[in-house]
């Protein structure tokens, strides 16, 4: 199937190359980007008092929370975020931590994800391979993690308490952003 769809592809822009005009012909055959290469030597950890590349203040907008602390930063940075639903509501609360190990690999945290009984999703985040995990113990929570470079980059989301909504759409937002700043 997968073959399919790279051969239609293929066509689809060989079709439009030659509409437009162009004369030269590509052999081979359409290869998902290897995120290998970019980003190979890049830093994730805390430096210049941002975590991941995203300082605290784009952290807080992203998750529209109305508070922020970081008590702990390094290769390990954690967040404790509150945001109000409506006037009303109390706040729910963020437990947020961003990883991010320079020599992982994204098999072994997607082995430590299952053994941990985690939901695991694969996807592609900013064109690295990447996949969601969901367990909610003590509350929903999701982790988003991608390969990048030599390393892999993790973001988990919790909702303190709380068994709705989704954590794993904040979580790979964090991390999106994080591979848009390398960029």
């Amino acid at each position: 199937m997968r073959r399919r769809v790279v051969e239609a592809a293929a066509v689809a822009v060989t079709a439009i190359m030659t509409v437009a005009g162009c004369s030269h012909t590509v052999s081979g055959t359409a290869q998902r980007a290897d995120s290998g290469g970019a980003g190979t030597d890049r830093g994730y950890g805390y430096l210049d008092d941002r975590c991941g590349l995203l300082t605290d203040s784009s952290v807080q907008e992203l998750l529209k929370a109305d508070h922020i602390v970081r008590p702990y930063s390094g290769a390990v940075c954690q967040y404790v975020l509150s945001r109000k639903a409506d006037a009303n509501a109390s706040p729910v609360m963020l437990d947020v931590v961003f990883s991010w190990f320079e020599s992982g690999s994204l098999e072994r945290e997607r082995a430590v994800a299952q053994e941990r009984k985690a939901q695991i999703t694969d996807t592609v985040v900013e064109r690295h391979q990447a996949f969601l995990a969901r367990r909610d113990i003590t509350g929903a929570a999701c982790a988003a993690t991608a390969a990048a470079g030599s390393g892999v980059l993790s973001w988990w989301v919790q909702y303190r308490g709380q068994n709705s909504g989704d954590p794993c759409k904040d979580a790979q937002m964090l991390l999106s952003k994080t591979l848009q700043a390398e960029l």
